[in-house]
Formats: C-alpha cells, sequence, structure tokens
C-alpha cells in the first residue's frame, strides 16, 4: 500500500518531515526534562503546594533581676491570599474591617510582587467585633483567614519608651533591604533595643506546607506534615536595668524635660535610662492609628526625640574635674596653687561673672565650692590642646557605641574645629574662658556625663555603656553574657585623688553646690551644673557616684530650662542612688529604714 503512495521522491520528502517532526518534539521533551526541568518543577511545586509562614513570638525582655519589662500577649490578624481573594467581595470586607478600599486594593497589589500564593497581613490586631463578623461572613471571603499571633506589652510600673523602642510593620525600603527573610506586614524593630537586636529577638520563622489544586483550592497538608518547619522563637534579653530605680527615676521627671541615666561604673551596665517627655509604647503594640502618629510627631514637647543620647547642650560646672585634671596630670598646677576670687574676673574689656566671692581658693575648694574665677584663670593656663586631649580621653566629641542606634557625638572642640569655624590665627585665648566652666562650644550628651561620671569613681578606667548584660537562648537553655571593652583614662593617682576629693566635699560639706544629693548613711561625690541657655531659663546638671570609697553606681541628670543644678537635678540623682542603693528610699524614717543605714555606716 505505502508503495503505492507516490514516487520514491516523494515518500523521501513525506520521511524526512516525519523525521523532523519526531526530532523537533524529542528536542523540546529534552528541553522541557532536562534544560528547564528544574525551573519548571519548581513552577509546578508552587502551584501544587502553598507554604504558610508560622511566625515565631518574639523574644522577651527582663530587668537585672529577672523581672519582665516587655511581655506578649495574642492578637489576631487577617491574613488575605491574592490567588484565592474574589475582588467583587472587596466593599464586604472593607465594611467588616473598616478599612477604605484602595487601602485593601494597596496592600494586595504589594502582596502579589512578592507571592501571590503566600497568605499576607490586611489587618492586625483586631476587634473582637471584627472577628466575630469574619467567622460569619466566612463562605464570602475566600482567600481571608484569622491567624493568631502576638503584640508587645509591657510592664506598669516602667515606660522605657526610648530604652525599649518599638516594633512596627516593615516599611517597603526595608522591605527591599531584607527581602531574603521578612515579607509584606511582617514586624521589624524600629527604635531602641527592639532594632539593635532585632535579628536576636525576631526569632527564626517556620512554614507549614498545605497541597492545593490546579484552582488553588486547598486539599489538606502535603505529606501528612512531614515536611514542615517548626518556627524558632527569638531569644530573651536580660538587660542592666533595675526596674524600680527606672520606675524612680522617670516618677521623678515627671512633668520635666531632660534626662536621668544611671551606670554600674564597675561594669558599665545601664541601670536606668529615662528621657522625659516620653510616650506610651502600647500605641506601636498592634495597630496604630494616623492620629496617633500625627499627633506623636507633631507634639510640641518631642516625645518620640531621645534627650538621653540626642541632646548637645554645655555641661556646665559638671565640666570643671576634666579641666582639673589635665592641669594637676601635666604639672601645670599642684595643690598648693591658689586663686583669689573677688566674685568675678576681667580679661581685657570682658567680665566674667562667678556665683559668690570664693577668697583664696585651691583646686579641691574650687571644685567643692564651684568657683568659676579660679577655673576661668586655669584654662587660660592648661590651653586648648591639653583641655581637649583629656577630654577625648573620656569619651567627649564621639559615639559611646551605646547599644541602641540613636546617639549624637557631641561636640570638643580642639584646635582644628576653631581653625576651621573662626579661622588659623584668628581666635585667641579670649576665646577658651568659657570652656572652662563647661560653657561656649562644648556640647554632651547626658548618656556621656554618666560615662564621665563612672570614670571618676574608677579613677580613669570606664566601660562601653551597655543595656543587654546577657542573651538566653530558650532551645539551649543557656545564656551568652555581653563583652564589653574597657577604656582608660592615663592619669596620675594624685590628679584623681584631688579631684574625688572636690567632688566629695562638694556633697558631703557644708557650702557644697551638690548638698542637694546626700544619702542617708552613704558618702556621695558629686558635682552640679548651671548651664546658661539663650533660649530661656538655664538647664540643671548634676553627675555624681556612690558609695565614694567603693563606687556602686554614677548618675547623671538633666533638667532643662530649670535652673540651678543643686536645686533641680541633685535632689533627683540622691534619690535614684538611694533606690539603687538601698533597695528603697529610706529617708522617710521607717524601722527598717534605719536598719540599712546602720548596716552601711
Amino acid at each position: 500500500m505505502f508503495e503505492e503512495f507516490g514516487s520514491s521522491q516523494r515518500r523521501m520528502i513525506f520521511k524526512g518531515i516525519l523525521a523532523f517532526l519526531f526530532l523537533l518534539l524529542f528536542g523540546r521533551l529534552y528541553q522541557l526534562q532536562y534544560v528547564y526541568g528544574e525551573q519548571y518543577g519548581k513552577e509546578a511545586e508552587e502551584n501544587s503546594i502553598r507554604n504558610i509562614p508560622k511566625v515565631p513570638i518574639r523574644g522577651y525582655v527582663y530587668d537585672r533581676k529577672g523581672r519582665l519589662l516587655v511581655d506578649n500577649h495574642p492578637s489576631y490578624t487577617v491574613m488575605l491570599t491574592p490567588i484565592d481573594f474574589d475582588k467583587k467581595n472587596l466593599p464586604l470586607l472593607s465594611s467588616i474591617l473598616s478599612l477604605p478600599e484602595n487601602i485593601i486594593e494597596e496592600k494586595i497589589r504589594t502582596a502579589k510582587k512578592y507571592n501571590q500564593f503566600i497568605p499576607s497581613r490586611l489587618k492586625r490586631d483586631i476587634s473582637f467585633g471584627e472577628l466575630s463578623m469574619l467567622e460569619e461572613y466566612k463562605d464570602n471571603l475566600a482567600g481571608v483567614e484569622i491567624q493568631m499571633e502576638s503584640k508587645r506589652s509591657y510592664s506598669s510600673s516602667v515606660h522605657g519608651s526610648h530604652l525599649f523602642g518599638y516594633a512596627k510593620e516593615i516599611s517597603d525600603v526595608q522591605l527591599e533591604k531584607n527581602k531574603s527573610y521578612y515579607q509584606p506586614g511582617d514586624i521589624i524593630g524600629s527604635t531602641g533595643i527592639e532594632a539593635k537586636y532585632e535579628e536576636v529577638l525576631r526569632g527564626e520563622k517556620g512554614w507549614n506546607f498545605i497541597s492545593q489544586n490546579a484552582k488553588g483550592q486547598i486539599i489538606g497538608t502535603f505529606d501528612n506534615g512531614k515536611h514542615d518547619i517548626p518556627s524558632k522563637d527569638g531569644l530573651d534579653l536580660y538587660l542592666n536595668i533595675d526596674a524600680k530605680v527606672q520606675a524612680v527615676a522617670e516618677s521623678l521627671m515627671t512633668g520635666q524635660r531632660g534626662a536621668v541615666v544611671a551606670v554600674d561604673p564597675r561594669t558599665g551596665g545601664i541601670l536606668a535610662f529615662v528621657s522625659k517627655p516620653d510616650y506610651n509604647l502600647s500605641i506601636f503594640s498592634g495597630t496604630t492609628t494616623p492620629e496617633q502618629w500625627y499627633a506623636l510627631n507633631n507634639n510640641p514637647e518631642k516625645p518620640l526625640f531621645n534627650r538621653a543620647t540626642l541632646t548637645r547642650y554645655p555641661p556646665g560646672s559638671t565640666f570643671k574635674m576634666l579641666l582639673a585634671l589635665a592641669a594637676l596630670d601635666k604639672g601645670i598646677i599642684d595643690e598648693n596653687w591658689t586663686v583669689v576670687c573677688p566674685g568675678s574676673f576681667r580679661y581685657g574689656n570682658k567680665v566674667f561673672a562667678c556665683e559668690h566671692v570664693h577668697g583664696k581658693v585651691n583646686v579641691v575648694d574650687a571644685i567643692h565650692k564651684s568657683c568659676n574665677v579660679f577655673f576661668y584663670q586655669l584654662m587660660l593656663k592648661v590651653g586648648l590642646d591639653d583641655w581637649s586631649e583629656v577630654g577625648k580621653e573620656f569619651g567627649f566629641g564621639k559615639i559611646s557605641g551605646v547599644d541602641i542606634l540613636e546617639e549624637n557625638p557631641g561636640l570638643l572642640p580642639d584646635r582644628e574645629y576653631y581653625d576651621r569655624v573662626h579661622g588659623k590665627g584668628k581666635w585667641g585665648p579670649g576665646y577658651l574662658i568659657s570652656l572652662g566652666i563647661g560653657q561656649g562650644e562644648v556640647g554632651v550628651s547626658p548618656l556621656q556625663m554618666a560615662d564621665y561620671a563612672a570614670a571618676l569613681a574608677e579613677q580613669g578606667t570606664w566601660y562601653t555603656p551597655h543595656f543587654v548584660d546577657r542573651i538566653y537562648n530558650k532551645q539551649t537553655k543557656t545564656f551568652h553574657k555581653m563583652q564589653t571593652p574597657m577604656h582608660t583614662v592615663p592619669l596620675s593617682e594624685h590628679a584623681w585623688n584631688l579631684v574625688r576629693e572636690g567632688m566629695r566635699r562638694a556633697v558631703m560639706e557644708p557650702h557644697g553646690t551638690g548638698y542637694a544629693a546626700r544619702i542617708p548613711g552613704i558618702e556621695v561625690a558629686g558635682k552640679t551644673g548651671t548651664a546658661q541657655n539663650p533660649h530661656g531659663k538655664s538647664h540643671a546638671w548634676f553627675m555624681g557616684f556612690a558609695p565614694f570609697d567603693n563606687p556602686k553606681i554614677a548618675v547623671c541628670v538633666l533638667v532643662e530650662n530649670a535652673g540651678y543644678g543643686g536645686a533641680i537635678a541633685a535632689p533627683i540623682a540622691g534619690l535614684c542612688m538611694e533606690q539603687y542603693l538601698y533597695g528603697e528610699i529610706i529617708r522617710f524614717g521607717s524601722k527598717s529604714s534605719k536598719a540599712a543605714v546602720a548596716a552601711n555606716q
């Protein structure tokens, strides 16, 4: 029959066509199977297997004694899978969730760009009413489901707004940089230790794999869940913070603008960290309304601004010890060098004031009584270079490295600074006089001043300030102790002894400006500062440490526009130190308080 088909030439053409078609089909089969097999296999698997993320519980935060400060509470989140959602149900979903349709559409578009088969968060922390309505209409809302998650909750006794910081829904910019882990709607630490320790606190996501048909309808678990990956909860942070000292400091600063920072001078661990005004962190736990965010950002008191690390104010007389140390260590003066204070100091045609007429004073007297005239003249003897050199040893003019992400290095003017700002050869000694009493261009933060107080307490040894003491892994049940860099200010023991004695007298003896910082039964050393402010009342400072012979706490208090440091800042510092050293405020005369005083004498 085939022989009768036609001529041999016609048969050859037909066979050639059949061979070509066979080779074409075989080539395509080879291409699909071997060249693009892995790619198409993955796509087919994506269409048949859906991976559902399991969000881990964020790590907890405790104080130094194991008191829970940052907790997690359950909340309900609306998840939407774009491939399953029918747009005709958009008005119903919008009505239930009180979300505008255009916002829901935008969230769906964003989710599709990421992965249309994976559920994406639509609205978190929904109310019981919203939850009930979604359950009632669930048959009409394919692709919409409820997922239980957790949200942050906080200790009622401690605000800690600027130290804890907050975690919020990831932004598009953050998502673009972190696609390997995050997806739209995920929570990410944004400020404070929540941001610094994000990778520690967030844990590791898990995944549940489910099977679906060609229409995207869920059939059931894939391979009975054998391939599911469990989530790993975040690690817990144990801070150096003492919750009771933190609470006392926050209470004492109520109604004020300023900051309190207390550290353990033996380790650099931060015991209290307060910036006022502050805000309620619960605003950022769950859903933050646009009205709440607008109110915080536009509050004239600037509650979001971290005054403990970002301010740059002149330190006033609290800086006098730095100048005294430079002069004593370099042999420019000794303990017998004196100045007669008539109440003011004239340089050229300008008069620099002192608060009192102090008469003849040496370096210890000058710190004790805070004599400006002594330090005006001493600054002219020491000069800018030696002064700024010692200031840099204390960490001024640079960030401390504290374990939160917001910090201002401040300003410690040196020769390079003056040459750049005023012009080389166009400035002279008259520019420096105010630096001797912590005025002029010098600017510091309360955190830097707490480090300075710690270095004075330990005679030149200080540690990078840090909140986190150790990290706990719940899976391995082990702690990881944080390592802290140590710094030294290499000055003579004689210089340290004289300056520290002046600080002790400033608090413990009559006519001392820090008299209000005294603690019953404990010797305290410190120094007040009243920094002039061209925009209003002076800023009140106090920095110091206790006990004098065995320092366990160093503290700095700044109160903006409050007047004299001795009247405003010193008593706040004294009460904070008292709470830490005794475990309570003992000066109110209880029997237990008297026993505590006796035990510490």
